[in-house]
């Protein structure tokens, strides 16, 4: 294969974790670059779509199912599946995004990381961002199937980390865990919004809600992201995030990513395990004191 057919397959070069709808829209349509709609919940299956765009369904497909918790990272088997269904291939560039702005789209990130491929970034602002800047949308109706790809999935341990790891997290004192679910939930104010759990933290655990990351539905620019981190971490260089089912934390592992960090880890299980009724400690109120009898 020559030079030129080399570069006509791979994709475009990415500047970073983040591109901006120009920088998407400028590359939209090159061979070598898929966009996919990493969207859930109510953000899900809307009527308008960035066009080309792939469904990857963390509602569905691209969660294993086979347990209690959701939004669980699928194994690599599956996982290589579903983006292969995608017709993503080892020499593509990813663009993910989510119908919220910045939200899904990152955990959609976070797992082609932890699966070995490193070709991907979010889009900042999402769809918001896209329809706000008057680019073309397309509908949701289902378009031709993409031709089968190559990706192989190469997991990277300790990108994803269970409750036992984030346990000896909170007892190191190289170590952070963030919680990126609202202030009112990490005190213990209101009660989850998935019944049977807890309300609270895990004690010494910080709160980092996901939001405080941007501003006007975009990430924040590095130096701004590095003076949050830097307040709440200190000197401490290992960060584990968690949320609500593991989806906004990783828009702080993105965050962090941005502020210059590395090897941070998310709590796949999140609050949706760890505040499980169980043995694993709960505390509330924003200094982390015992629950109320």
């Amino acid at each position: 294969m020559g030079d030129d057919e080399a570069a006509h397959r791979d994709g475009p070069e990415l500047p970073g974790p983040l591109v901006g709808a120009d920088w998407l829209a400028r590359r939209l349509g090159r061979p070598g670059l898929v966009v996919l709609d990493a969207s859930v919940g109510a953000h899900r299956g809307g009527e308008r779509r960035l066009p080309g765009a792939r469904v990857f369904d963390i509602d569905g497909a691209l969660s294993d199912h086979s347990g209690p918790l959701p939004h669980t990272m699928p194994g690599a088997d599956r996982f290589t599946e579903e983006l292969r269904a995608l017709g993503v291939n080892g020499t593509d560039t990813v663009v993910v995004y989510d119908g919220a702005g910045i939200y899904s789209g990152a955990r959609a990130w976070w797992m082609l990381r932890a699966m070995g491929f490193d070709r991907a970034a979010v889009l900042d602002g999402g769809l918001p961002a896209w329809a706000a800047a008057g680019l073309p949308l397309e509908d949701t109706r289902p378009g031709p199937a993409a031709a089968p790809g190559d990706f192989t999935a190469r997991p990277r341990p300790g990108m994803f980390v269970g409750a036992e790891e984030v346990a000896a997290a909170l007892a190191d004192p190289a170590a952070v865990v963030l919680d990126a679910r609202a202030r009112e939930r990490f005190t213990g104010t209101v009660a989850e919004p998935r019944p049977g759990l807890r309300a609270g933290h895990m004690p010494g655990a910080v709160s980092l809600p996901f939001g405080e990351l941007q501003h006007a539905g975009r990430m924040r620019p590095a130096h701004e992201l590095r003076a949050v981190f830097a307040a709440l971490a200190g000197q401490r260089e290992r960060l584990v995030v968690s949320c609500g089912s593991g989806v906004t934390a990783c828009v702080l592992a993105l965050g962090a990513e941005l502020a210059g960090y590395r090897g941070q880890a998310v709590y796949d299980g999140s609050w949706s395990e760890w505040g499980l009724p169980s043995g694993r400690p709960v505390v509330t109120g924003a200094d982390g004191s015992p629950p109320a009898p």
